[in-house]
């Protein structure tokens, strides 16, 4: 019997707690004629049902004491588990992506899954996205080794301000070359994770179109054949530091450059995708349907978009 009236109990003080009523520990017990350490356990037995709770419902709640109403309370701590939709748009743009290769990305996927999706929704999201996952096709230029672990060590590199020293292929010769640069981003474009740098060889610089240190080269980190990251470390003024967020917004096909201002005129229907393509975009004008528009671009890439809009896109100029 007295086991039956502790869970009874239990289940009142929850009912209590989860109608969003504060429990008061004197009242409770004298109402339930126990002692407050009973209802002290009772709590605690509530609270260790809430953590245990968080695997299905993917919500952590918690029992708190609130001063000002000198009680318990039940509190939603926050969610801990992405929800459906969450989940299944993360897993359809990593798909999409095809930045890793397939034994990586169905590793991904299913820690993704595991951790992040209540265990009552699991094989949904799974069913969801398994036809997309089996077809998977990595790129064409695939590299042989994970890159994630390097990803990580540029990371490390970037946040430490530590030189990285490193053999890289290049993309009109297939040479291999060494290079010492000040790593300042990591970025992800077309297919490709990118590792924007400043090069710190003078000599090097010499053969490049862009010598100006306040514009960064770039690298696709699948074509990094050796990364070592020095213990030797650069300083970069706060005034001076790298913006990724700018850069990135200016920046197509991940081609470095000088930055380039361009007005264009556009005859399509949906100006709105201009606008997304080109960040720094703006328009200037409108007439007829045909809108003239301004931007701030990096490097030639901007060309190659360009002429991919054929007969939409007009009257270019570099200001």
């Amino acid at each position: 019997m007295d086991s039956e009236e502790k869970s009874r109990r239990v289940l009142e003080i929850y009912a209590k707690l989860s109608a969003g009523c504060v429990v008061n520990k004197a009242e409770e017990a004298q109402n339930y004629g126990v002692s407050e350490r009973s209802i002290e356990r009772d709590l605690k037995i509530i609270r260790t049902f809430l953590e245990c709770d968080v695997e299905n419902t993917g919500i952590l709640n918690s029992v708190e004491f609130d001063k000002v109403k000198n009680g318990y309370r039940l509190v939603q701590v926050h969610q801990s588990k992405l929800t459906n939709g969450e989940i299944l748009a993360i897993c359809k743009i990593l798909l999409d992506s095809r930045a890793f290769l397939k034994n990586e990305m169905a590793d991904i996927l299913e820690k993704l899954i595991s951790g992040c999706v209540p265990q009552k929704n699991k094989k949904l999201v799974t069913d969801l996205i398994k036809n997309e996952e089996f077809h998977y096709v990595e790129l064409q230029h695939k590299h042989k080794t994970s890159i994630v672990d390097m990803l990580w060590d540029i990371g490390q590199a970037i946040r430490t301000n530590r030189f990285i020293e490193m053999d890289y292929e290049r993309v009109k010769d297939k040479a291999v070359v060494t290079r010492t640069v000040k790593p300042a981003a990591v970025m992800f474009s077309e297919y490709y994770f990118y590792l924007t740098a400043f090069i710190d060889d003078e000599e090097v610089k010499k053969g490049f179109d862009v010598i100006n240190d306040s514009f960064p080269t770039i690298y696709r980190i699948d074509r990094i054949k050796k990364l070592k990251v020095l213990d030797e470390k650069f300083h970069i003024p706060y005034s001076s530091r790298f913006e990724e967020g700018e850069f990135r917004k200016r920046v197509q096909f991940m081609y470095g450059g000088k930055l380039r201002k361009v007005r264009f005129k556009y005859s399509g229907n949906d100006v709105d995708s201009v606008l997304d393509r080109l960040p720094t975009a703006k328009v200037t004008h409108e007439e007829d349907g045909v809108y003239t528009l301004r931007a701030e671009v990096f490097g030639k890439g901007i060309d190659m978009w360009l002429r991919s809009q054929g007969e939409l896109i007009s009257e270019i100029e570099y200001l």
